[in-house]
Order: structure tokens, then sequence, then C-alpha cells
């Protein structure tokens, strides 16, 4: 009876000694595999401490490459050696408009919001570079997961503002850090040449990690964030097996978040095989519930119908499917090709283009139908 009671959980109880080190936006003390990024990014950014303008760069790799855990743990580093570097990290997936984007450099600029009324973009630029000139201060904007920036020609926009501002405001040194998560983009084809002439970025690689290298940085969470024994040598295996199924690190780390969450509901002290195959269910599909979540309600509407339409079908001709759209909103042909264009920059479809009679755009879903339904619900 002893034995069995021992592996009880009261409720007061947990199995995580530090719940922090499971959410996505961790930056961890010991960040290994990345050196030679960071030696490269910090040579970048290196020009901006001294108080010219930061070189541009791409960073560029798979989702769950270290890409955002780099910039966020040199930044750190920024903020705590000067004031005249103003490291400024904007989440493209949140904030995926110009408007928005600015938005976030005036907040951590000017330590709050700019009024939600009657403020144009102007009057928020004009802020920024306000205050850039009178604190004599570099800017350095990380623009992550750049490619929800793409589908409006929002990207060359920020930019061309960002790398212009100089002409307009003499002094003012601003340097751009682009975070991209989809291998089929090129920014070199994406940019347009007012913006190609300022922004000659020097592109940084990001490689998958390797499974010794997943091994370690998953043994790492592990022993920070359970407590011991709570998480068995095969179980290990498994979420490092299901980790490099995803090909995504941060799917591993909240699969390891969403095991324990499943062991301590059935108040046990052991993530078992049952509570990290359930928790799997769930965390592949993260990037898909964090996209659905990002999405404006009239873009959710069109990837249902598109969910909906594909359920018995593979590829679908872009005009057949504006036609069910049309039915059912009040949608342009123009929109909703825009919500088209920017869902296959989120990587939730696929538009592919094909010569036949015409030239016909193909779309094709990238997760189960079923599933996107489930989500939008």
């Amino acid at each position: 009876m002893s034995g069995i009671k021992k592996d009880i959980l009261m409720w007061d109880e947990t199995i995580f000694r530090d719940p922090e080190v499971f959410e996505i936006d961790y930056v961890p003390e010991q960040f290994n595999f990345r050196e030679t990024q960071m030696r490269e990014l910090a040579f970048q950014i290196k020009p901006g401490i001294k108080g010219g303008r930061p070189l541009n760069t791409v960073c560029r790799g798979l989702p769950g490459t270290g890409k955002t855990t780099s910039v966020r743990k040199l930044f750190a580093e920024i903020e705590d050696t000067t004031k005249k570097l103003v490291p400024i990290h904007v989440n493209c997936q949140i904030d995926n408009t110009k408007f928005a984007v600015f938005t976030q450099i005036y907040r951590r600029l000017a330590g709050h919001l700019p009024p939600s009324s009657g403020t144009s973009f102007k009057q928020v630029f004009d802020a920024i570079a306000r205050i850039l000139q009178k604190e004599e201060q570099v800017l350095l904007v990380a623009l992550d997961d750049a490619n929800y920036l793409l589908y409006e020609n929002e990207l060359n926009r920020v930019l061309y503002i960002l790398l212009r501002s100089h002409e307009a405001y003499p002094g003012t040194r601003i340097g751009v850090i682009v975070i991209i998560s989809d291998m089929d983009v090129d920014i070199a084809r994406v940019v347009d040449a007012r913006v190609a002439s300022v922004f000659r970025p020097t592109e940084i690689y990001f490689p998958p990690y390797t499974h010794e290298e997943v091994r370690k940085i998953i043994g790492e969470r592990v022993q920070q964030g359970l407590y011991m024994g709570c998480l068995s040598p095969e179980m290990f295996d498994l979420v490092v097996e299901q980790t490099q199924k995803s090909g995504d690190l941060r799917v591993g780390i909240d699969l390891l978040k969403r095991a324990g969450l499943n062991a301590e509901k059935r108040a046990s002290r052991k993530i078992e095989r049952e509570d990290i195959c359930g928790a799997y269910e769930v965390s592949r599909y993260l990037h898909l519930a964090s996209s659905v979540k990002s999405l404006r309600p009239e873009e959710r509407t069109v990837l249902g119908i598109i969910a909906n339409h594909a359920e018995n079908r593979g590829e679908m001709n872009a005009g057949d499917v504006y036609k069910v759209v049309k039915e059912k909103t009040e949608l342009g042909y123009t929109r909703f090709y825009e919500i088209i264009r920017k869902l296959d920059a989120m990587r939730l479809l696929n538009l592919e283009y094909r010569d036949g009679k015409g030239r016909s755009r193909m779309i094709s879903l990238r997760y189960n139908p079923a599933k996107i339904c489930e989500y939008i619900s």
C-alpha cells in the first residue's frame, strides 16, 4: 500500500520544479549549439553599440531552430550593457501591419502606447524619430516571423520607413534583423528595389538541431523544470522521438509541459506513455493553434470555408473556392485573394500557379481539414 501511496500526488503537490522553463518565450540561461550564429549576430550589431548604424541581418531557418532565442538573448545583453542602443523585438504574427509594428516601437521608446484614436501613422513615426534624435539613441528592430508581413506588401513598407528614416530625420540610425521561418521565402526577391538599395542584409542560417542536440536541450529542460524521478529514461526517449518526428524543438518543450499536466491530472508523480502520447496530439498542432488565434474574423471565416470545402478534395482551384466564399460572405475577389496569400505566407495552405487554360491558382491545405475546423470553432 505504501508504495502506491508514494506515487500519488497530493492536491497541493506538483511535479514541476520550475514551470516557466516550458513556456514558449522562455530564454534559457544555458543556450547551446548556436555559438556560431550568436557570434555572427553580435558582429552585425556591434556598430550600433559604438553609436553607428547596426548592419542589417536576415536570420533564416525552420521553426524551432533557435532564431528567436538567439536574438532575445543578445537583446538582453545589450539592455544590460548600454542605453544608447535600443533593441526592440516585434512579433509579426501578432503585429502584422505597418501601424501595429510602429506602435510597438513607439511603446518601447515612449513607455506607453500612442493615443488609441485620432493618431495618424505620421504622428507615431514623428514621435519615434524625435525620441531617437533627442536621446541620441540607435534603434535595432527585430521583425520576428516577418513572413507574416509579406501578404499585403507590409514588409516593404516597414523596411522602407525604418531604413530610409535618416533622409527625413537626419541623425536617426536604425538597423533591422528580419527573422524568417519559411524556407520558401527568398528575401532578396521579396523586397523591392527602393528597399534593396539600403537593406543589403547578411544572412545567418540556423540549421535544424541534430538528434543528439535535441536530446541535450530537452534533457536540460527536464533537469531544470521537473523534479527528479518524474520522467524515466524510457519516457525521456519517447519525448525526444516525438520531438524529432515533429521537426520542431518547441513542440517537444510544449509536449513536456502538457505531459506533466496530464500526469498531475491523474494525481501521479510519474509521466507515463499515455501522458506523452495524449500531449503530442495537442502539441503537434502548436503552429496551427497559434496561427489561427492570430487571424482576423474574416480571415478565419475564409480558412473555415476552405477547410469545409477541402474535406473530400486534395487540390482546389482558387476560382472555385471563391464561388463558395462569395455565396457565404460579402468579400470581393481582391480581398479574398489577399487573404489567400496571407494564409500561404503563414504556412496554413499552399498557393501554387499552374499553366493550363490560362494561369490557374491551386490551393491545398497544409493541415488536416478537420483539425483546422476544430481550431477555428
